[in-house]
């Protein structure tokens, strides 16, 4: 098949150039424009297309084995090739190609032997680029690996910027309960992991004689089992498990193996985290920011419930479960008045507002 296509390339090829070469034999007659028309209609005209037709079949069978073998030994060449000297190749080649092609309408008007000056500009123009592509081989090679190490850790970066960082819940913050409504505003991003040993510690506190404790149990039972069915948020139960230490070192452990963070309102735990460099969100930390603020100075209305540590300290408390201790309020037990904050003490335990009755304020 071939071979047939080769023959049939140079029998147009010898009839192009017959016709061409009866061109130049009727421009060097003087003969006016209307005898070289009627020449080219002649006879001579289409021996010469025949005759060059012939030449060309001749030809091209003559050559079309040595050219298939030429053709064949560039394949296996190119096929025992490294890929990368390949590419490198075909590179320069396609630049030279494309450099011959813009460079052709330059040169497609020309006549005589020049209509033979694009054949050979693009086996030149190609020539050459393969050449400088073989020589720049390990060049190319080099911006390419660097090319793709580049885009590697561009997906890395992409990667990581949409990882869900993993949330580690312990045993106090289920119990609280308060989890569950700060997930449901969606203010928790990323995975809730909570540890197979911080159920099993829930477990035993529901399994537990003490009523208080076997209710607090069941709380952070039914909290979880909230967030897992009702909440739209990844919940993952983490089956793994540390042979030392107890429960908030374990907690400590596994964040540091899921570079997570651990989510909390047990002050103790809170402080161990920071030593260890664990990040940590904390409950109540949260709680307070969103308090509104109390400055000293302010008058609030408090009912005093019962009597302080102190001597002479009533309590009273706030909406949000904030404690105020009320200087000289004890003698107030049971009755709603007006108090004047005198100093705001916030930790990561929770606010204490001091203050003082409003009439003995007035009676000074």
């Amino acid at each position: 098949m071939m071979k047939r296509i080769i023959q049939l390339i140079g029998l147009l090829f010898g009839g192009v150039l017959g016709a061409q070469v009866h061109s130049w034999m009727s421009m060097g007659t003087i003969f006016t424009d209307a005898t070289y028309g009627m020449m080219q209609q002649s006879g001579g005209y289409y021996l010469n297309v025949g005759i060059g037709a012939l030449c060309g079949l001749a030809a091209a069978t003559v050559l079309a084995g040595p050219f298939m073998r030429f053709m064949q030994q560039g394949a296996d060449r190119a096929a025992a090739m490294p890929t990368g000297e390949l590419m490198s190749g075909a590179g320069g080649l396609l630049v030279g190609l494309a450099l011959s092609a813009l460079l052709f309408p330059a040169v497609s008007g020309l006549t005589g032997t020049g209509v033979f000056l694009p054949i050979v500009m693009t086996l030149f123009f190609g020539y050459v680029g393969l050449q400088i592509g073989l020589s720049k081989r390990e060049e190319l090679t080099e911006r390419l690996s660097a090319f793709f190490q580049w885009r590697a850790k561009s997906s890395e970066i992409d990667e990581d910027s949409s990882y869900e960082e993993h949330k580690i819940l312990d045993t106090s913050v289920i119990i609280d309960g308060r989890i569950a409504d700060i997930c449901k505003t969606g203010f928790i991003e990323g995975t809730l992991v909570i540890p197979e040993f911080v159920l099993e510690e829930l477990q035993h506190i529901a399994d537990s004689s003490d009523l208080l404790k076997r209710n607090r149990g069941r709380r952070g039972l039914d909290i979880l089992n909230k967030i897992q069915k009702e909440l739209d948020v990844k919940v993952l139960i983490y089956e793994g498990d540390f042979e030392d230490g107890e429960v908030d070192s374990k907690l400590v452990k596994l964040a540091k193996v899921l570079h997570g963070k651990v989510v909390t309102n047990d002050f103790n735990l809170n402080k161990v985290c920071e030593l260890q460099g664990v990040s940590v969100l904390n409950i109540n930390d949260l709680a307070n920011a969103v308090k509104p603020v109390v400055l000293p100075g302010e008058e609030i209305v408090v009912q005093v419930i019962k009597d302080g540590k102190e001597h002479g300290q009533g309590v009273a408390y706030l909406d949000d479960g904030t404690m105020i201790v009320v200087e000289g309020g004890r003698d107030y037990i049971g009755t709603t008045m007006e108090v004047l904050v005198t100093s705001v003490l916030q930790t990561s335990a929770g606010r204490m507002i001091f203050a003082k009755p409003k009439l003995l304020e007035k009676a000074l």
